[in-house]
């Protein structure tokens, strides 16, 4: 075998086998810098062969040079694979070597025969010097072809090493083993991410240890309390006992003077540390009756709620946040914690546990304070659990706000199934802060005429303008007429003609007072006289007004009707019972 056969791909001359080569790599594992480095390595084989004028076929020692050059030049750029290469080369070179001492004994063989054939010899010892030759040219081929054999084999096996990890090139070539591949990847980086869930970030950590740091500074300081209050105990456990001592025995003694040497004892005698342990166990009995100091209590409740909270336990952090003492943990930087985390899949929020644990240890009178009220029913609402706010505001157990109303509301909005639920909540919302109209607007919104038209007649603070308010985000020509219509006495709490003015200047709204205009008109010509001479909140102005505005409407009937019905009046004519209704007729002469 030649060195060209083992260490150079093809010659030049046969391009579509150079290029069939060349490209015979996967282009996934060829980057463009790559592909640049082995074309300009091409390139510099080319012109060295055809600078050095190497033959196109057969062995020659140049051409091994130059492709050993070149195998040079890809371990000196290779990185992970420079040892791989580096042993590939050596067992080249050893190859090359191997079959130039081969060819040089072919040579020096066919010398011999050649320098035989030369010398007069017999013929027979001619004869047999050449079979022994031939024998020996014979076995070099072999072995020649047993070393090619042999380098395909180490080609073939160097081809199918490891390029991506835990992947040959055969199987990177093979579709399903890449699918394979990929799920088993997918897998991986699913339970990389499992795990990454249950870590603590290193902010939530800070501020746990800042937390800590100041439960320790309230420690200490409750511990100096603690030993203030026992001194104060024994003080008045001492007189308490010198007054009892005395009233038993009937002593003579006045209790002035008794009280004054008490106090005279107490400020000569020191207490000591010793007699402050003496009194640990029988100090606030009844508040206290374990005699537990309330300072490393709630140390250790701080110290499990982090290891729990640390170690993605989060629905049993919940619970004892909730029940902490003094209820240090029940606020909003708790719930800050909780909402920077998240739960194992398939489990439920942590905040949401957090608002539920909430819920559930607080007392039947105690109200979550308007901050976490607001959050917790925002967390409730985007994880579909509306019931749980259904129960919370069932049992008083939030503080009801304006923001926690238009939450609600907002959220009724968004989900339609969910929309009669939340806006009911939301209306027990408004009418305990006193939200008259958009507490109407609720029961509009739910379909609740009659009730919302009830519930505006017999309210207090809401005005015409708070009606109009209520009409403009919910039209509807029934509610308008309950409102017009007289309810609160002789009067209705809504002007037909102030309404009639404000609904037609809206162009949303313009459809809603003609339909006013025409169910009064579909009455009769006297019941639509009387309702505009009734209208006591209305004067001429204003009726003169809605006839203009109909006939910019090409409503020229209503126009027309409504001029006619003011200018047909007479001087002594007051149809409305009252006497500002009288107000009317005092424009028309003027």
């Amino acid at each position: 075998m030649s060195k060209e056969n083992m260490s150079e791909p093809q010659n030049s001359s046969s391009s579509p086998s150079r290029k069939e080569e060349r490209h015979s790599t996967p282009d996934i594992l060829i980057s463009e810098s790559d592909e640049r480095f082995f074309q300009s390595l091409y390139e510099f084989i080319d012109y060295e062969k055809q600078y050095l004028q190497c033959p196109a076929e057969g062995a020659d020692e140049l051409r091994y040079i130059i492709y050993r050059s070149a195998f040079n030049k890809v371990i000196s750029r290779a990185t992970a694979y420079k040892r791989l290469l580096m042993t590939i080369k050596a067992e080249y070179d050893d190859v090359i070597r191997a079959l130039k001492r081969r060819e040089d004994g072919m040579r020096a063989a066919q010398r011999a025969l050649a320098a035989a054939t030369s010398q007069p010899k017999s013929l027979t010892t001619c004869r047999r010097r050449a079979a022994q030759l031939r024998e020996r040219v014979s076995v070099l081929r072999r072995e020649t072809a047993e070393l090619q054999e042999e380098i395909k084999r180490q080609k073939l096996s160097n081809e199918q090493r490891t390029w991506i990890p835990g992947l040959t090139v055969a199987q990177s070539e093979d579709p399903e083993a890449l699918d394979g591949h990929l799920k088993h990847l997918e897998a991986q980086k699913v339970s990389l991410l499992d795990r990454k869930s249950h870590c603590v970030s290193l902010e939530v950590k800070a501020e746990l240890d800042a937390k800590l740091q100041a439960a320790e500074r309230h420690r200490d300081q409750m511990n100096a309390e603690n030993s203030r209050l026992k001194v104060l105990y024994r003080r008045l456990r001492f007189v308490f006992d010198r007054l009892s001592s005395w009233a038993e025995q009937k002593q003579q003694v006045p209790l002035e003077e008794l009280l004054g040497s008490t106090l005279e004892n107490i400020r000569q005698t020191s207490v000591t540390d010793d007699n402050a342990r003496s009194i640990d166990a029988e100090l606030f009995e009844d508040e206290e009756p374990t005699g537990v100091d309330e300072s490393k209590l709630l140390t250790d409740h701080l110290d499990r709620f982090i290891e729990l909270f640390d170690s993605a336990q989060y629905e049993e952090a919940a619970l004892l946040a909730a029940g902490s003492p003094r209820g240090i943990l029940r606020n909003l930087d708790t719930m800050e914690m909780f909402k920077g985390v998240k739960g194992p899949p398939g489990s439920a929020p942590p905040l949401l546990l957090f608002f539920q644990a909430l819920l559930i240890t607080a007392a039947a009178d105690d109200e979550l304070s308007a901050p976490l009220s607001l959050q917790g029913v925002r967390c409730a609402l985007q994880h579909d659990a509306s019931q749980l706010v259904t129960h919370a505001v069932a049992l008083n157990k939030l503080t009801f706000s304006e923001e926690l109303g238009d939450v609600l509301t907002e959220h009724a909005q968004k989900k339609p199934r969910e929309a009669d639920l939340c806006l009911a909540l939301a209306t027990v919302v408004y009418e305990a802060c006193r939200l008259d109209r958009k507490t109407a607007l609720s029961m509009c919104r739910r379909g609740l005429i009659h009730s919302a038209a009830e519930f505006m007649n017999h309210s207090r603070d809401l005005t015409a303008e708070d009606c109009l308010w209520v009409l403009g985000r919910s039209p509807s020509l029934s509610l308008l007429q309950l409102l017009t219509e007289p309810r609160r006495g002789p009067v209705a709490i809504l002007s037909v003609g102030v309404a009639c003015v404000s609904l037609l200047a809206d162009p949303q709204q313009q459809q809603l007072a003609l339909q006013l205009l025409d169910s009064c008109v579909s009455r009769g010509r006297e019941v639509f006289e009387q309702v505009i001479l009734e209208d006591s909140s209305s004067s001429v102005d204003d009726w003169t007004d809605v006839a203009s505005l109909c006939s910019e409407l090409n409503r020229s009937d209503l126009s027309r009707l409504i001029m006619s019905i003011l200018l047909d009046q007479s001087g002594t004519r007051i149809l409305s019972p009252d006497l500002q209704g009288a107000r009317l007729m005092e424009h028309v002469f003027l």
